[in-house]
């Protein structure tokens, strides 16, 4: 059996260090969605103020990612530009500021890299400054006031995620490299690519050209979709002849069946995904056709819980010489079910059930798949433009005459 990974703390080494000499990086999972389930985070705003209001929510979150095997804890600062924590009557700008949540969401998740062999990576995501069509200068300014923390803070390197544009995300990139920081940056999109239609190979080219050393895609689309929009980056690389890493963070839904801006646009987002979750085994086999692609960042966003970051560490172990500290309560494959009092429990302790294994949803009246709304709306639509007031009751009749059921 392959040792635990608390028995082999390594020296501090950088992220390009590490990807450089071919390690496996394994991030870490979804803190919006897991968070909000746990009651610390407010669906619709998404923002991250549990840093300070709820620091030991975030803290623990942090710490069973990396007991599960992240080697990178990234700061839950998902949403936290001062934009978006001011928009449709959102209280954190004001009551706590920008800053503040920045600052508690970098000590946190250094307070807790420090407890294993994990990085700190800072991050950012696109802005309602940008979709309500701010000029370039204004939309850097947002990214820069993050930046400033993240330089502060001395986090380890940073990330621009979650970006539906590649513009925008260029931007970022921009920004994030006066650190001297290395960068990586992960777009939400599928195969189709960005809201402007830029396909994910000259997405990716943008972002290696703007200052990019890690490239990939996060959230908005399953496993299986996001690892066919990394094979199209990689490809597009490949003909502009140039290099970066690799990276993929995925959902942990099944969502075949989303349209061109993923999974926000199924009906059942955000409260009733649950009977898409991807079992322990269906990341084992993404960790998997991940690897065998050339990705080597390798973890997931929205609905990734720890035990689905364990499986791609274990999956992986192999490669890694090591297993997680979180597998000393887990079999590989489920052989620890030995150990059960029911015979035929007991006889499913093996590779070849679980892999082979065809879940039931136990929803008799259900559909496999649904309709996505698809209002195809993007940056400069009426919709889509942001404002510091809440949202008035005649702006919500006027979306509800607009939704079809």
């Amino acid at each position: 059996m392959l040792p635990i990974a608390k028995s082999l703390k390594q020296g501090k080494r950088g992220i390009l260090e590490r990807l450089d000499s071919g390690e496996v990086v394994i991030g870490d999972g979804g803190f919006v969605f897991a968070l909000e389930k746990r009651g610390y985070v407010k669906a619709g705003p998404w923002t991250p103020e549990a840093t300070v209001e709820h620091p030991e929510a975030v803290r623990q979150l942090h710490r069973e990612f990396l007991r599960a095997g992240s080697n990178v804890l990234q700061t839950f600062t998902f949403y936290a530009s001062e934009d978006k924590l001011e928009n449709r009557g959102n209280y954190v700008a004001e009551k706590i500021t920008c800053q503040k949540v920045n600052e508690a969401a970098c000590d946190i998740a250094r307070e807790v890299a420090t407890e294993g062999d994990a990085l700190v990576a800072g991050g950012v995501s696109q802005t309602p400054s940008y979709l309500s069509c701010k000029d370039k200068a204004e939309v850097k300014a947002v990214f820069r006031k993050q930046l400033e923390v993240f330089m502060k803070k001395n986090v380890d390197f940073l990330i621009a995620e979650y970006f539906e544009h590649v513009e925008e995300a260029v931007w970022a990139v921009e920004v994030l490299k006066e650190s001297g920081k290395p960068v990586a940056a992960t777009m939400c999109i599928g195969p189709e690519g960005d809201m402007h239609g830029v396909p994910p190979g000259q997405c990716a080219v943008q972002l290696v050209k703007a200052g990019a050393s890690i490239v990939g895609v996060n959230c908005h689309f399953d496993a299986d979709t996001c690892l066919q929009t990394v094979k199209l980056m990689k490809e597009g690389l490949q003909a502009a002849k140039l290099k970066a890493h690799l990276m993929s963070q995925p959902l942990a839904f099944h969502t075949p069946d989303c349209g061109k801006q993923g999974f926000i646009d199924l009906p059942e987002f955000p409260f009733a995904l649950e009977p898409r979750i991807v079992s322990r085994w269906d990341v084992q086999k993404y960790a998997r056709k991940a690897y065998d692609l050339g990705i080597r960042y390798i973890g997931g966003c929205c609905g990734f819980e720890p035990y689905h970051i364990r499986a791609i560490a274990e999956e992986l172990a192999p490669e890694r010489g090591f297993l997680p500290e979180a597998s000393e309560k887990h079999g590989s494959w489920g052989n620890s079910l030995s150990m059960h009092t029911k015979p035929w429990v007991r006889a499913r302790a093996r590779k070849e059930y679980w892999e082979n294994l065809k879940p039931a949803s136990g929803r008799p009246y259900c559909p496999s798949m649904s309709k996505p709304d698809g209002w195809g709306v993007t940056k400069g639509a009426k919709e889509l433009m942001q404002q510091k007031e809440a949202t008035t009751e005649q702006q919500l009749k006027e979306l509800f005459q607009k939704q079809k059921f």
